[in-house]
């Protein structure tokens, strides 16, 4: 078991979210229900999968929450894309999160590798 508070991808994806939730102020409002759920949903999900796995008595288990992690930073950043290519975002802010997302990304992946 790990403690999942301990782990600085887990603090990361926690500033994640929370640029998320700024972020998707900016949205229309006719996308509370479409881009907006769903990039906020996604945001907590790596959240939620990475605090899972740690208290998983396994490895194993661990690995498989964090490959479940990794899917919805991937989901995440492609919602994140159709939101620049719908301009909805500006691009600086993209770049912003994309930033954010792929640095969390390569830290699931270095910590995967360890289990």
């Amino acid at each position: 078991m790990h403690n999942f508070k301990g782990l600085i991808v887990w603090q990361k994806a926690r500033v994640l979210v929370k640029s998320i939730y700024q972020l998707t102020k900016l949205l229309l409002e006719d996308e509370r229900f479409g881009l907006t759920s769903q990039m906020q949903r996604a945001a907590v999900s790596i959240l939620s999968n990475i605090a899972e796995g740690a208290g998983r008595g396994t490895n194993k288990d661990f690995a498989r929450f964090l490959d479940m992690a990794v899917g919805s930073s991937f989901e995440l950043e492609s919602q994140a894309i159709v939101c620049v290519d719908l301009d909805f975002i500006p691009e600086t802010e993209f770049l912003k999160i994309e930033n954010q997302i792929q640095e969390i990304q390569r830290m699931l992946y270095a910590l995967k590798s360890k289990c």
